[in-house]
């Protein structure tokens, strides 16, 4: 029995199951000038390619100065977050360890897939979306609307909308108000120590992990990498001598990494290109992180489907298919921690 000729025109149509090197080299240009665009302005960057964060705009305090038009009450303030943020998080994680649920009001705004703001989930104050909220603050604001938002009832203004700021006041201003108001997360005898770290953390992995995901050229993310996983490998040393980052008690400088912690191995090794080591891999970070989630009340202020709702729907130039993961298995944060030995 004779073979079969081959068929050339099967075969010549089969050949051309990939697109063609000048369709390559014109979806690369095109692709690649709209994303420097979409991602100027998602993420802003300097000459070098690094992302740059801005500041925040509201730093009003509450404090029962006389001259302060912002003193402490039970039901006045609330709080605009959204679930799948970390910045917003923190303020979450100390509300709850204060006990401050009764006393600070909580609202959640959740991003815009379509018109890239945070959208109120429940209209207030007359506003579906968080720019509205921000113009009925400050008529004709234009700048970046952003959460957390610590929002006055009662004169229908943003105090503040810096986290850093929102949690010291958290700490500090509601005692009178809070259920665990012996909890001191920010003790005078350890400020110098909790600063120091906190700014440590902050630039290399809080808001380092953006600057990995966000960096616009290979030196900028090889940066912002190198120095993300030389923090994070000098906090693991720190952690084998100590229980947490500031000895035996939790501080605000925990609260603020915790949040970054709890995102990196579900979002922050894949989406965000932070891929050289996995939290959980850690020999004391790992265990570290199942502590502070293990805390009361802490887990309830993890939502692990908005964290990657927000960021894989949400982040159009990181992951333009918008597809969300099944996984990972986050069962592990459940497991022993085995800190309690650990002396500081």
């Amino acid at each position: 029995m004779q073979d079969k000729k081959p068929n050339n025109e099967k075969i010549k149509k089969q050949g051309k199951s990939l697109p063609s090197g000048i369709i390559i080299r014109l979806g690369k240009f095109v692709w690649t000038t709209m994303w420097h665009l979409m991602m100027s302005n998602l993420a802003p960057r300097n000459q070098s390619g690094e992302y740059i964060r801005p500041a925040s705009q509201f730093r009003n305090f509450i404090g029962t100065q006389v001259d302060n038009p912002y003193q402490p009450q039970a039901g006045r303030y609330r709080l605009y977050i959204g679930l799948g943020c970390p910045w917003a998080h923190r303020t979450l994680v100390v509300r709850s360890l204060k006990g401050l649920e009764d006393a600070i009001l909580v609202s959640i705004v959740s991003p815009s897939p379509n018109e890239g703001i945070w959208v109120l989930n429940q209209e207030e104050e007359g506003c579906r979306t968080l720019p509205q909220l921000y113009n009925l603050a400050v008529p004709g604001y234009q700048g970046r609307c952003t959460v957390p938002v610590l929002w006055d009832t009662q004169t229908k203004t943003i105090v503040n909308n810096e986290s850093a700021e929102i949690i010291v006041m958290l700490n500090s201003q509601f005692n009178e108000f809070a259920k665990n108001p012996q909890l001191d997360l920010y003790p005078e005898e350890l400020r110098e120590q909790i600063d120091h770290w906190n700014e440590k953390i902050y630039h290399a992995v809080n808001n380092g992990v953006y600057r990995c995901g966000f960096a616009q050229t290979q030196q900028a993310y090889d940066k912002a990498c190198h120095e993300l996983f030389t923090t994070l490998d000098e906090i693991d040393a720190a952690l084998a001598k100590s229980r947490y980052l500031c000895g035996d008690r939790v501080t605000l400088a925990d609260a603020r990494l915790f949040t970054t912690l709890f995102r990196f191995d579900v979002v922050y090794y894949g989406l965000f290109k932070c891929d050289r080591r996995r939290i959980q891999d850690y020999e004391n970070l790992g265990p570290y992180l199942r502590d502070l989630y293990q805390l009361p009340g802490v887990s309830d202020t993890c939502d692990l489907d908005s964290v990657k709702r927000d960021y894989y729907g949400n982040l159009f130039p990181l992951n333009p298919g918008g597809i969300i993961p099944c996984g990972p298995d986050v069962s592990y944060l459940l497991k022993p921690h085995n800190r309690q030995g650990v002396s500081g």
